[in-house]
């Protein structure tokens, strides 16, 4: 008798506002290139997050993104993920302290990091830059309204910066992973995804099957 160790990933991309697609398409060729099990799926509503393992939070409009997670009572089971991962207004979410936050605006508070919002300016200030990281090698990044990040706590750590202004940032403990860009990734690259499945496979526990 053979066995066989298949991990199998719940990963879902909540679907509320943002780049949806993009993130998805996004972790369905990072989960070959790293070639890593993932069972996807969109997340609209609370029950949708049962079971998942890791959930990407995409970017969009942070203030009206905090309301539909409030209105959908969906706050409370993401903050009991695995792993999160939070681009641009995912990042603010996502962040223990935000900078800028309009008057009751929710957050998770989960993040080591303090965060301004909209602090590069318009969407006619968006820009575009190459990134040069020690972890992830060279990306092209698209900042569109993008938040940045102004201070790091002790429980994170910068994985790449621009002209000396942390972009990513990653927080692992025993009990959660957050990963949070203050750009669009999906957009240019899959590199940030597959070091997040990489990282969430780390954290799983695997399944032995018989064969």
């Amino acid at each position: 008798m053979h066995f066989q160790v298949i991990c199998m990933m719940n990963v879902g991309v909540l679907a509320l506002q943002g780049g949806v697609r993009e993130h998805m398409d996004a972790v369905l060729l990072a989960s070959k290139k790293a070639k890593i099990q993932v069972s996807l799926r969109s997340v609209r509503t609370a029950g949708q997050l049962d079971g998942l393992d890791a959930l990407l939070i995409p970017g969009g409009e942070s203030t009206t993104l905090s309301k539909l997670l409030v209105q959908n009572s969906m706050m409370e089971k993401i903050k009991s993920i695995p792993a999160l991962f939070g681009t641009c207004a995912g990042l603010i979410l996502m962040a223990k302290e935000v900078e800028g936050a309009e008057e009751g605006q929710r957050f998770l508070h989960l993040m080591d990091v303090k965060v301004s919002r909209n602090a590069y300016g318009s969407q006619l200030s968006s820009f575009e830059a190459n990134l040069s990281t020690e972890e992830f090698g060279r990306i092209h990044a698209v900042f569109i309204r993008a938040p940045k990040i102004i201070a790091v706590g002790e429980g994170a750590e910068v994985l790449a910066a621009h002209n000396e202004q942390p972009v990513i940032a990653v927080q692992k403990n025993t009990r959660q992973l957050l990963l949070g860009c203050t750009f669009h990734p999906e957009l240019t690259t899959t590199k940030v995804h597959e070091y997040f499945l990489r990282q969430v496979a780390r954290m799983k526990e695997c399944h032995y099957f018989s064969e």
